[in-house]
């Protein structure tokens, strides 16, 4: 199973509906006023279908104006206003890449001017920022006190379509999910990830994924991809968890950049290497290693090839990132090695952060 980004390059879409009104005759069996009283009779709501209704209607209106529609030169997305200060949070491959990034209110105001204050697409997360537009921020929540069945709404702009809610359940908790490359975006390993059956399309990235007491637990990012059928899975998306979100965020917003990431780092600029007789990714290739980093201390050096961390086969970056991202810095683990003449080694590396 793959995953798709839900929105970097989602354009905006025409929708036309047409009502198809079905009818049959026959017989008059009964009276026009009984049919009529028929026809206008409405099913009474019970008490507990009612005030669930109702908790809805006030989760919407509580959360909903404080997700916004991200329009950039690459295509759509939507953002969660973050603070007073007119920062706004949404994915990575939302504005990756991007030369033009505006930004529309759910008021429908015109589109205002973004600028990105920095992003962080390991756990594809970025921030942009409005000036002077007074927009409301959400009350952000504690993912790690999230149950799996928990109902949670997805709030975004998918297909272009703004202010759009769709409902579920939490379907499952501390999921590793992994992206894949689309243009200027790398591609990202998402650690601790929530599971959802809300529905999440197209446009949907970078928006809310809220529980029923009001608060942001997740931002929406992906859905999984079934090759078999040809498309999107129905029921299965996926969303970087709040509790990465107000760790990340913060920092992007000071320094544009982050230093305490929680993953776990060997210190290594690295490419997949692939098999010229036979092409098929065999290894990842260490281009550079950071000075007085995990790896340059273990003597791991540019031009060796990781066949393995901790055990596990490591043929390509992105399982690598898989890898670590299950372990934690300060771990030490047998990293094995081939160096450019061909000689395999295991060596200790103690890991560190990025």
């Amino acid at each position: 199973m793959r995953f798709l980004h839900a929105g970097a390059r989602a354009g905006a879409a025409v929708l036309a509906g047409v009502l198809l009104l079905g009818g049959c005759t026959g017989g008059d069996d009964g009276s026009t006023e009984a049919r009529r009283a028929a026809d206008t009779a409405s099913v009474a709501v019970g008490p507990a279908a009612s005030s669930l209704e109702q908790q809805f209607e006030r989760v919407v209106a509580k959360v909903l104006p404080s997700v916004v529609q991200i329009r950039t030169d690459q295509g759509l997305g939507s953002g969660v206003v973050f603070d007073g200060h007119g920062n706004i949070v949404t994915n990575a491959h939302v504005v990756a890449g991007a030369q033009k990034i505006e930004v529309i209110a759910a008021s429908g105001s015109r589109p205002l001017p973004a600028t990105l204050v920095g992003e962080y697409a390991s756990d594809d997360l970025a921030v942009v920022r409005v000036d002077g537009a007074g927009l409301r921020p959400a009350a952000f929540g504690d993912s790690a006190k999230l149950r799996t069945g928990q109902i949670v709404l997805a709030m975004g702009n998918p297909l272009g379509l703004s202010g759009s809610v769709t409902n579920g359940i939490v379907s499952a908790l501390g999921r590793t999910v992994t992206t894949r490359r689309e243009g200027a975006f790398p591609g990202a390993t998402i650690v601790n990830a929530i599971q959802t059956s809300a529905p999440i399309n197209p446009g949907n990235s970078g928006g809310a994924l809220v529980t029923l007491n009001g608060e942001v637990i997740g931002i929406p990012t992906a859905a999984a991809s079934d090759p078999q059928i040809g498309g999107t899975a129905v029921g299965i998306g996926f969303a970087t968890p709040s509790g990465t979100v107000r760790s990340i965020v913060p920092q992007l917003i000071k320094e544009g950049r982050v230093r305490r990431s929680g993953r776990a780092a060997l210190g290594v600029t690295i490419q997949t290497v692939i098999n010229g007789d036979d092409p098929q990714q065999t290894a990842v290739g260490v281009v550079e290693v950071t000075p007085d980093g995990p790896a340059q201390k273990a003597g791991i050096r540019p031009g060796d090839l990781i066949l393995a961390v901790n055990g596990a086969s490591t043929p390509n970056i992105s399982v690598l990132a898989e890898v670590l991202a299950t372990l934690h810095p300060g771990d030490t683990v047998p990293v094995r090695v081939q160096t450019p003449e061909g000689a395999d080694r295991t060596v200790k590396v103690t890991l560190g952060q990025h």
